[in-house]
């Protein structure tokens, strides 16, 4: 879940039980001014610092394909990489290695940061901390009960174009060929769930129903909460959807509420693929590739929570904002769930006042900004 910065600190103490000469070892970070340091690596030195030390203490238990190369020159190569989706020039020149021993830095450093997931990626534990973060959901949108909002990310791999009807599997809606991950935020854009990646065309609702945050949920695992997911998702329980062909103004008030809390997903991974670079394109169409592609998802994901709670500022935008994906439809028609049609239509009626109150507020503070 979101841990405060504190919290954080004192994860950071338990996990490395680091000593006094931790602290004094010289780093290859070192030759770069800060300025540089954000250049080349996206992230900030006490940001850098911290991860190092998590992959440093990480790394005693995973073998390396280098023994003698540091665990700092290892991290240096790997952020680089995960900055620029290549390795600059003076970075290889720092570190001496050839691409082959790059390679294995890289899945190293990998490994051993998604194996960690579980402590940087979580939903919160607690009653409490449940409460508290469907109070600040509420806040944004005025619909309440909800935890956070999902969607597939799709990043794009390379196909080869003599083997297509092979990679048929890895084309998704919009035409390229992609890897498929889906991701659970906070309104804060902290990441809490990140599933292994799977093919470009699995549906939204397949993702769902294979994960294991899904099926705890739909377990009343988390409690009696809703996940806000997009028109690829099914209506239940636990998983709110929009209003298909609203037919009143409270609906549609309710699909703008909707949107608002929903849009927190792609703004987090348009903010991901600015600041780790290597997600916009992440190999070669092949299953086999899979759980390599998958670490490396998991591992952005990872040190986007840690940048976030080292108030990281992202790099400026490249390109297009990550927009709005959408999601593969199941080909024959779905049963609707009457349940839980009628417990989202309680929900809309029993909240179009808060909803209003939201919305007639963003729309106020839209005209005075100028928009």
């Amino acid at each position: 879940m979101a841990f405060a910065l504190p919290v954080w600190l004192a994860v950071q103490d338990e996990l490395l039980g680091r000593d006094q000469r931790d602290w004094a070892t010289p780093s290859c970070f070192d030759a770069f001014d800060d300025a540089a340091l954000f250049q080349m690596f996206h992230l900030t030195r006490p940001c850098i610092a911290f991860i190092t030390d998590l992959v440093r203490i990480r790394t005693k238990t995973v073998p390396a394909d280098k023994p003698d190369t540091t665990v700092d020159a290892a991290v240096m190569v790997a952020l680089n990489y995960y900055a620029h989706g290549v390795l600059s020039p003076a970075i290889l020149q720092r570190v001496g290695a050839s691409d082959a021993e790059c390679g294995a830095m890289l899945r190293a450093v990998s490994a051993a940061v998604s194996d960690m997931s579980s402590q940087f990626i979580s939903f919160p534990a607690t009653a409490d901390d449940r409460a508290k973060l469907a109070s600040k959901v509420e806040k944004l949108c005025g619909i309440p009960d909800v935890l956070g909002a999902m969607a597939p990310a799709h990043f794009m791999i390379r196909a080869s174009p003599y083997e297509k009807s092979a990679f048929r599997s890895f084309v998704n809606t919009l035409g390229y060929t992609s890897v498929a991950s889906q991701v659970v935020c906070d309104p804060d854009g902290n990441i809490l769930s990140v599933d292994t990646c799977c093919v470009g065309s699995t549906y939204a609702q397949d993702m769902w129903e294979s994960s294991l945050i899904g099926r705890e949920i739909e377990r009343d695992v988390h409690g009696p909460y809703w996940i806000v997911g997009g028109t690829g998702y099914h209506l239940s329980k636990h998983v709110l959807t929009p209003v298909s062909d609203p037919a009143s103004d409270i609906e549609v008030r309710f699909n703008k509420a909707h949107a608002k809390i929903h849009n927190v997903v792609w703004r987090t991974l348009g903010t991901m693929r600015r600041r780790f670079r290597c997600l916009m394109q992440l190999g070669f169409a092949r299953e086999d590739l899979l759980k390599k592609q998958s670490n490396i998802i998991k591992t952005c994901c990872v040190l986007h929570n840690i940048a976030k709670k080292f108030s990281v500022p992202p790099p400026p935008v490249v390109g297009k904002i990550e927009p709005p994906f959408p999601a593969k439809q199941l080909s024959a028609p779905t049963q609707s769930n009457p349940e839980a049609m009628k417990a989202r239509q309680k929900l809309i009626e029993d909240n179009r006042e808060a909803v209003l109150r939201v919305l007639e507020s963003l729309s106020c503070n839209s005209a005075e900004d100028g928009v």
